[in-house]
């Protein structure tokens, strides 16, 4: 306790210094935070999306771009092409056609356009087996039959607009019934439309069409196996593609590589400065107090106690600029997520910990302190080395 306050008191000899060189290092923090979390969380999103048909084939055609399980082009495919392959391939249980759409959506006479929003259109008798347990929260069920205009919508839609089981919402003219709000952790769920297949098409103008085959295979055959008879076969090689959940992960592997490369890039970069910063700060510091340090020498105190004090000294502007970074960053984290995708601040703050979360927190905090007193160790040096009869003639 004796240590912390001796080493408060030099501190803070010089505020103005000291509080900006606080400020600088919390908003380096700030700044990796915002830019890191952001991306991060980003990039948890889109891995997600590959929950989606867990366990499935994606058929698409030929020249689609995928983006783990969403076609990004608009290449179309038969409906009929899913019975056509179930009765080719032996290995086949079941092959299910999708439309899956990123509309704009528009209720009441309000024209409210949705970002990045996914209508998926499905069979209904299909959905338990496309999307695996369907859970809603209470009130809430799925549609009826394929014929009726009734859908279910993600949680975070739900919230965004105020839906509710009952609720009449308009899409490009089409009046639609919300029947069920889904219940699920799911990012990507979360901004989901959910409808039959036959309303998505009449709704889109896609009749007869669907961008995504889902097949799933027999039991005990392999998801590669199927995947490649499906692509040499003579029918269909010239025009479908077949992916398997990691052929839909390697297409983006290359993405998120580069982007955890820039992250690591960015991070460097910034602690650097921080602990040019913390170093400056610090020998400023203590060129200024030599005479305080050689008093102490020639009183009996340790070099390892004079080496302590100013390590301690950087430590704690590690952790005063790590505790505001990160209040200060997680709070631009939420800004940014908000501003980026549209959706209103208010539904991101109560998941302020899935964007940053309590683990990155404590690795960020401790990496700032870490780099603090990494930045101490050379005032610290020069500190413990001063001569005590060339000080103390200098300065009395």
């Amino acid at each position: 306790m004796r240590l912390l306050t001796f080493c408060f008191r030099n501190l803070f000899r010089r505020k103005l210094r000291t509080s900006l060189c606080v400020l600088g290092v919390a908003l380096a923090t700030a700044f990796v935070i915002a830019v890191s979390a952001t991306t991060t969380r980003y990039i948890t999103v889109i891995r997600s999306m590959n929950v989606l048909f867990s366990g499935q084939v994606m058929v698409v055609t030929k020249g689609a771009i995928v983006i783990q399980a969403i076609p990004i082009t608009r290449g179309m495919l038969p409906e009929t092409l899913a019975a056509d392959l179930k009765e080719d391939f032996p290995e086949v249980e079941d092959a299910v056609p999708a439309l899956l759409v990123t509309p704009s959506i528009y209720f009441g006479n309000a024209l409210l356009p949705v970002p990045e929003n996914f209508t998926l259109g499905i069979p209904v008798d299909k959905w338990q087996k496309v999307l695996g347990l369907i859970v809603l929260k209470g009130g809430g069920r799925l549609p009826a039959n394929d014929t009726c205009n009734e859908v279910v919508v993600g949680g975070s839609l739900a919230s965004q607009y105020k839906l509710a089981v009952g609720t009449t919402l308009q899409i490009r003219g089409h009046n639609l019934t919300v029947v069920g709000v889904l219940d699920t952790k799911s990012a990507v769920l979360d901004r989901f439309l959910v409808m039959s297949l036959r309303l998505a098409q009449e709704i889109y103008g896609y009749q007869g069409k669907a961008n995504i085959i889902l097949v799933k295979p027999v039991k005990g055959c392999e998801l590669q196996n199927l995947a490649a008879a499906i692509e040499n076969h003579k029918d269909y090689k010239d025009y479908l593609k077949a992916l398997t959940e990691e052929e839909r992960n390697d297409i983006v592997q290359p993405i998120f590589a580069q982007i955890e490369s820039w992250n690591i890039g960015i991070q460097s970069v910034v602690f650097l400065m921080s602990l040019i910063l913390v170093m400056t700060v610090n020998l400023m510091s203590v060129s200024e107090r030599r005479r305080d340090f050689a008093t102490l020498d020639a009183l009996g105190a340790p070099i390892s106690y004079i080496f302590r004090v100013v390590i301690f000294e950087a430590a704690l502007i590690g952790v005063l600029g790590g505790i505001f970074g990160i209040m200060l960053g997680s709070m631009a984290a939420v800004v940014l997520a908000s501003f980026y995708t549209n959706i209103p601040l208010h539904l991101f703050l109560p998941g302020l910990f899935d964007i940053v979360t309590p683990t990155y927190m404590i690795q960020i905090f401790a990496t700032v302190v870490a780099v603090c007193c990494l930045g101490g160790v050379l005032p610290a040096i020069n500190a413990a080395r001063m001569r005590i009869a060339e000080v103390l003639r200098a300065e009395y």
